[in-house]
């Protein structure tokens, strides 16, 4: 198990022996690697060494994503779990996979397959990929304000974006289609949970081998807040006549404008992306 020390409120630490203690009482032995700022190239080593038969992944999306490019970028194939103690658990929340169900799922050996993304051929993601306005938030805002605040912390950076609130012409190839849309942000995703809320998208799935684009098109600022309240409200926006969206295997995306992406909440390569769908590259305890 990899756990971040610093998750969501730093409070997953207190939780250790009992989950430890869970997993024994199911007669699973858990070995425990505590991430690191800078190298944690011992991890590799350590799951290498160990014939571990799974890996779980305690904290937010950004631990997640690191857990599983660890794995996939040093050809390891190993089941991958997640325990949800972070700011943002997106991914663990569209799966509603509370503890004790996952503790059950690794005992029995259940697992699923899900889809992952490739951006560039280098890095993976397993939940969104994003870029425009608000999207570089997550990897700006300061680690003890977010564990203060939790979602509250980005809410509150955003407002200060919205000075920058510009759209930006995006040139977009969708397997063989082209499209330019001006936005202010896109998201590719794989599931249909983001920034906390649940049901951006019904047509997005984990394991149908394709990935779903959302751009949020220039539109006005009461458009805008009545989109916003929309999703608050917990509503997909499908068919919204500010929202671009096509489902692809392959994306190209483009734009003149100077833009870093976001992966799962962690900085990313910045325009152009080429961004793929490998279709049930993981297999998710489940």
């Amino acid at each position: 198990m990899v756990y971040n020390p610093v998750s969501g409120h730093a409070a997953f630490k207190n939780r250790l022996d009992d989950v430890i203690e869970s997993f024994q009482r199911r007669g699973i032995f858990l070995s425990v690697y505590r991430t690191c700022a800078d190298d944690n190239s011992a991890f590799v080593e350590c799951v290498k060494s160990s014939g571990a038969e799974g890996v779980i992944a305690a904290g937010g999306d950004g631990t997640l994503h690191a857990v599983i490019n660890w794995l996939k970028k040093n050809s390891i194939e190993l089941p991958v779990g997640v325990i949800g103690s972070g700011t943002s658990n997106d991914f663990a929340a569209y799966l509603h996979l509370d503890d004790e169900k996952l503790f059950d799922a690794v005992a029995e050996g259940r697992t699923r397959p899900v889809d992952l993304g490739l951006v560039n051929g280098a890095e993976y993601f397993i939940n969104v990929t994003s870029a425009g306005v608000f999207t570089s938030i997550a990897h700006e805002v300061d680690s003890r304000l977010k564990n203060f605040l939790g979602k509250s912390a980005y809410y509150l950076r955003g407002l200060g974006e919205l000075k920058n609130f510009k759209p930006i012409t995006f040139d977009i190839t969708a397997d063989d289609k082209k499209f330019s849309v001006e936005a202010f942000l896109f998201l590719v995703l794989n599931s249909p949970s983001v920034a906390g809320f649940k049901n951006i998208s019904s047509a997005a799935q984990i394991d149908d081998g394709l990935l779903d684009l959302l751009a949020l098109k220039k539109c006005s600022v009461s458009s805008l807040v009545t989109l916003a309240k929309k999703i608050l409200a917990g509503e997909s926006v499908d068919g919204d006549e500010n929202i671009f969206s096509v489902q692809a295997k392959t994306f190209k995306i483009s734009s003149s404008a100077k833009l870093t992406s976001d992966l799962d909440g962690e900085a990313g390569d910045p325009l152009p992306l080429r961004i793929e769908t490998l279709r049930r590259a993981l297999n998710f305890f489940y």
